[in-house]
């Protein structure tokens, strides 16, 4: 085994087993934290991968950014440890069922997409974060600042959520 294809299990496994963590953990910011181990785990991979710039992205952005205003709004709505119920529990086999049916569709549907996959060939078109910025404020600067507003705009409405329930 070559010392990146064990880099990678480490770090598929590491995403597995805090994408489990985050379902299962009973107190949001437990699953908040589980989640921030598996996005710095997707950065890695994205390393492996050698998209440098993305690796750096999912960890500023989504690692630093999203993650804080998570957390943020998980302590200003005051979450606590989630409560189970009935309901849950009926959910369980037709879950189970779905779940299945989905691994089957993706496994056959991988299975058969394997002998049609060719590698990409690579022009070198977007290789560097100067060429990615520079698109990205140029030709891309509309879909960017929109997105930004509606960033705030959520903010601004879960803000205005957790002032009525003081009231």
């Amino acid at each position: 085994m070559t010392p990146q294809l064990v880099v990678f299990f480490v770090l598929a496994a590491l995403a597995v087993i805090g994408a489990v963590s985050l379902i299962v953990q009973k107190h949001p910011i437990h699953s908040a934290l589980s989640l921030i181990v598996v996005m710095v785990a997707l950065a890695g991979l994205y390393l492996l991968l050698g998209a440098e710039f993305v690796a750096a992205v999912q960890i500023i952005v989504y690692g630093g950014a999203i993650m804080v205003l998570f957390v943020f709004v998980i302590m200003l709505l005051n979450a606590g440890v989630e409560e189970h119920t009935s309901i849950s529990k009926m959910a369980g086999f037709p879950g189970l069922l779905l779940v299945l049916a989905l691994a089957g569709f993706i496994g056959a549907t991988i299975a058969r997409a394997a002998d049609t996959v060719q590698s990409a060939p690579q022009s070198g078109m977007l290789s560097s974060t100067r060429d990615i910025s520079t698109k990205v404020f140029t030709d891309f600067v509309y879909p960017f600042e929109l997105t930004s507003f509606l960033i705030l705009v959520a903010i601004l409405g879960a803000t205005v959520l957790a002032q009525r329930e003081k009231n």
